[in-house]
């Protein structure tokens, strides 16, 4: 049964891992891969990616992505959103500390933000304007 839209806002607002897809040209399938991402019912999706890294050059490339994000437990339930890209800024700080803190348990999150600090280098901030929903529950099984 497809969910209202409150019902896919909200679950897609919890913090599930998205599989995110984009187009990686037309003599392969698209990258997929996991990832973090931030969002609030109404808003638009964003994740936090590697400053030219491969995801950040295919998005930005192609112009838009997808995410899908699921659940087995209580039910079987998923939610797709796809829509072009409505803006790519610098990230920041505090864009690290919200998905960390969104992500980990709290006793968790400032050895991860001080690795991350270290290693990751730059990122960006991709944002998503939601265009086309994929929703279900499928019950108990």
């Amino acid at each position: 049964m497809a969910l209202s839209k409150e019902q896919r806002e909200q679950f897609l607002a919890e913090p599930h891992v998205a599989a995110l897809s984009v187009s990686a040209g037309s003599e392969r399938g698209p990258l997929t891969v996991p990832v973090w991402y931030q969002y609030s019912a109404g808003g638009q999706p964003w994740v936090l990616t590697g400053a030219g890294s491969r995801k950040h050059r295919l998005i930005e490339a192609a112009g838009y992505f997808s995410m899908m994000v699921e659940r087995l437990e209580p039910t079987v339930r998923y939610v797709t959103v796809d829509g072009p890209v409505s803006r790519i800024e610098p990230g920041t700080d505090d864009h690290l500390v919200e998905v960390a803190k969104r992500y980990l348990p709290p006793e968790a999150v400032e050895t991860y933000l001080e690795m991350a600090r270290r290693e990751h280098g730059e990122s960006v901030v991709i944002h998503l304007r939601p265009q086309h929903w994929i929703s279900s529950d499928l019950g108990s099984f």
